[in-house]
């Protein structure tokens, strides 16, 4: 047998039944000066995981797992000639194990932070408060464990174009509507979920979402743009639904108490593949999250699959390759724009391309900045980030800086630690 570190990582087993699979990043790093250290290795996650088996030379080491948050998990290891020893992660400490996909991204707090029965800590953020605290004070509520969760979230499954717009978003936050923001947003009626069967003893309700939407609701087959509004005391969540997403759900977390780490609300897509992924790309880390989409080609030829896949191995592309030239992967990006209007997306992306070649074709970079606007909000946030630098290009151009006023007053109303966009439509009372 070779020698060998075999490193995984475990999380809490979850009673609903899911595996909690998932990929993330770490190192191997040699304590003594005489091994061979391995950067960029895969760490595979669940609740009890195939270790993934590394080859190393004898000798001390320090293993490390960088998670979606940031947070960066180590490990001492001894390898020994001829032998695989094992390296085991351990985040079994979710503060309740329906969550632990949530915990493994970064978007709630662990167990012993959150029952903790001392004083709440500080929110780093404003979008760390809570929906429903009265003041954001050292001295704050706890969990409330009172607060109603009927009615708090309703899913809109077909939203009208001409009400997903920067101009009508901004509205709705600037002058607000006495009826629910949903109905507002949605072709339709709205479907108001009830209480999920799944919420945890305190407040942190989890909403999942399929291919044709809530799972365990009946409801009108969705539309091509979905979204989740959060009404609590006044404060107003619109959660950008990146649906479908193939087989994989998608996980909404509403965290109604103040949060030192998290967001009032996360989104978290189930994808075992890449959905640490995207919890990087959130943070930046673009880098990391090339290493989780190896196959970013793949994901571009079966974009009509899974269009909303092939937008993110695209963000990553162009965010870590800097060929300034003509790439093979060039043309998908011209398909992925044009197959797709309603994903503005693509053409945020076709335009960016544009305005980072060698030679920048400005007049095309241009147009299609516009048109990426017009199409309607973006579903990451990086885009949105992407549409700031790219109009910013321009500032003699008068439809430019135009549509750079609305899309710089969108930003200040989004959550910039979530991968998809969700805006806080009641900021200023939140």
């Amino acid at each position: 047998m070779s020698t060998a570190l075999a490193v995984r990582l475990h999380l809490s087993r979850s009673p609903t039944g899911e595996s909690n699979e998932a990929v993330i990043v770490g190192d191997i790093l040699s304590a003594d000066l005489r091994g061979e250290s391995r950067r960029n290795i895969l760490i595979p996650c669940g609740i009890d995981p195939r270790p993934t088996a590394y080859a190393v030379t004898p000798g001390r080491y320090l293993v490390s797992a960088t998670l979606p948050s940031g947070l960066v998990l180590t490990e001492d290891a001894v390898a020994v000639e001829g032998e695989e020893t094992p390296v085991d992660f351990a985040m079994t400490d979710s503060p309740y194990e329906t969550h632990s996909w949530q915990y493994l991204m970064g978007n709630i707090e662990s167990g012993r932070v959150y029952h903790s029965p001392a004083e709440v800590p500080l929110a780093t953020s404003v979008a760390s408060r809570s929906m429903v605290a009265p003041a954001p004070t050292p001295r704050a509520a706890g969990p409330q464990a009172d607060v109603d969760l009927t009615g708090l979230a309703s899913w809109i499954g077909d939203a009208s174009p001409e009400n997903c717009t920067f101009a009508s978003i901004l509205a709705l936050g600037d002058n607000p509507p006495d009826e629910p923001v949903a109905r507002h947003i949605a072709r339709g009626e709205p479907l108001v979920l009830p209480e999920p069967d799944v919420r945890g003893e305190a407040v942190s309700p989890l909403y999942r979402f399929g291919p044709i939407g809530p799972v365990g609701v009946v409801g009108d087959p969705p539309g091509e743009r979905q979204f989740l509004a959060v009404e609590a005391e006044g404060s107003v969540r619109l959660v950008t639904l990146p649906l479908p997403w193939g087989s994989s759900e998608v996980e909404v977390l509403v965290n109604l108490r103040q949060s030192p780490t998290g967001s009032a609300v996360a989104i978290a897509v189930r994808d075992p593949a890449i959905g640490a992924g995207l919890a990087y790309m959130s943070q930046g880390a673009l880098d990391m999250a090339a290493q989780l989409f190896t196959d970013v080609e793949a994901m571009l030829y079966s974009k009509f699959q899974n269009p909303l896949a092939a937008a993110a191995g695209a963000y990553v592309l162009i965010g870590t390759d800097h060929t300034r030239g003509e790439t093979y992967w060039d043309p998908w990006l011209e398909r992925l724009a044009d197959s797709f209007p309603w994903i503005s997306d693509g053409a945020i992306l076709r335009a960016i391309r544009a305005l980072r070649r060698a030679s920048p074709d400005l007049r095309r970079a241009r147009d299609g900045l516009i048109e990426a606007c017009d199409r309607g909000i973006p579903f990451y946030t990086l885009g949105l980030v992407w549409l700031v630098d790219g109009l910013s290009a321009f500032p003699d151009d008068p439809e430019c800086v135009r549509r750079l006023d609305e899309v710089r007053r969108l930003s200040w109303l989004t959550d910039m630690r979530q991968p998809f966009l969700i805006l806080d439509l009641r900021q200023g009372s939140a």
